[in-house]
């Protein structure tokens, strides 16, 4: 774990390369140091249906949750949002230059207890 869910308005698709922030976003948490390779998990969800605002055509947006085990100090979690959130305005600044987009970013952090794993990445990322 952690898992990095990027909804954004579908709007977007064609306007932005989702992917290349994906990887960004991806790259940018594991140089944090705070996790490893074979628990990191990015991915993007297009909402079809979605109201903005004012309702103009070109209002869009791209929220970012970062869902993550528990155990990291306030401090540690605000490292981790502060590198996320910097990539990510950086890499999306043609958007954040015009007034129609918006960028936002939670962490969650999951509780031990109701949350199941298996994960068969480990094993063989860890030898490498």
């Amino acid at each position: 774990m952690p898992h990095f869910i990027l909804e954004h308005s579908a709007n977007l698709n064609g306007q932005t390369d989702v992917q290349a922030l994906c990887d960004l976003i991806l790259e940018e948490a594991l140089q944090t140091g705070y996790f490893e390779l074979g628990a990191v998990r990015v991915r993007a969800i297009s909402c079809e249906k979605y109201a903005i605002a004012d309702q103009h055509e070109k209002n869009a947006f791209i929220n970012i949750t970062i869902r993550m085990g528990a155990g990291r100090s306030a401090d540690d979690k605000k490292k981790i949002g502060d590198a996320i959130f910097a990539a990510a305005t950086k890499q999306l600044m043609p958007l954040l230059n015009e007034p129609y987009f918006a960028l936002s970013l939670d962490i969650v952090e999951i509780n031990p207890d109701l949350s199941w794993k298996k994960n068969t990445m480990h094993n063989r990322l860890r030898k490498t």
